[in-house]
């Protein structure tokens, strides 16, 4: 039996409630979810909150554009597989600007101007490790090399930061966090901000490493972020528990 959930070109999944795999998502739909993620998310997408998250996408696209695209909503889980992640950086909601957001947490789509946040990201990222500033703001490296980047909202209405906050996203990216923090150990988590910094009761001390800073905002980034070194002390503790590096070269 699949569970069909479909959002009139926003989103559309098929969901089978026993085997997972992507065999069983139809190829003609986007987008599709990662099926070591469709495994550990699988209730979600079942559960009341989800259907009126559903619902209220409905209902926004009729109205207004959506952004990221459809096909790149769940783009952190596809390119991070669950079993795959080392590194755990959350923000909190897509860029609203047009062509920028690809769903993957700060970062934007080649060619896109980068955003004042993270222009200060590669700027510490070069204090900390000597490593040029990118041209490019894609950071899909990163995510291919096991570092989610993931929001708490993973869709927004265009131009309005924060509009589809308190609608069901965050239940479902907290289940992602939980998930990660009960069936695995020795993650990194970067925390940047208070909001972020609010998931960490989420998050098991004695399994993973928690690294906390201020926001890369221009608003914050003096506060804090600047002089965190959250570059070298990920890779610091990945190397102490025989975990293969991040490149964090683009």
């Amino acid at each position: 039996m699949l569970i069909k959930l479909k959002f009139e070109g926003l989103i559309a999944i098929n969901l089978p409630q026993c085997i997972l795999t992507n065999d069983t998502i139809m190829s003609n739909i986007n987008p599709v979810i990662e099926k070591s993620w469709l495994s550990a998310l699988y209730g979600e997408f079942s559960s009341s909150y989800f259907s009126d998250l559903k619902n209220f996408l409905l209902e926004e696209k009729k109205k207004f554009r959506i952004y990221p695209p459809g096909s790149e909503i769940f783009a952190a889980f596809n390119y991070t597989p669950f079993d795959e992640v080392k590194v755990v950086i959350l923000g909190q909601d897509p860029y609203h600007g047009p062509g920028q957001a690809n769903g993957l947490c700060f970062s934007v789509h080649d060619g896109i101007r980068k955003p004042p946040s993270l222009q200060n990201i590669f700027k510490e990222l070069k204090n900390d490790l000597d490593i040029p500033i990118p041209q490019n703001g894609n950071l899909e490296k990163w995510a291919r090399q096991g570092v989610l980047l993931l929001n708490a909202t993973l869709t927004v209405r265009a131009g309005q930061a924060g509009s589809h906050q308190g609608q069901g996203w965050e239940s479902f990216t907290d289940a992602a966090i939980q998930k990660l923090s009960e069936e695995k150990k020795h993650l990194v988590f970067i925390l940047w901000g208070k909001f972020a910094q609010a998931k960490e009761a989420m998050i098991d001390p004695f399994k993973h490493h928690i690294i906390k800073s201020a926001h890369p905002s221009p608003f914050s980034a003096d506060r804090g972020f600047f002089g965190s070194k959250p570059f070298s002390k990920t890779n610091d503790y990945l190397r102490s528990h025989q975990i293969p590096e991040i490149d964090w070269h683009l």
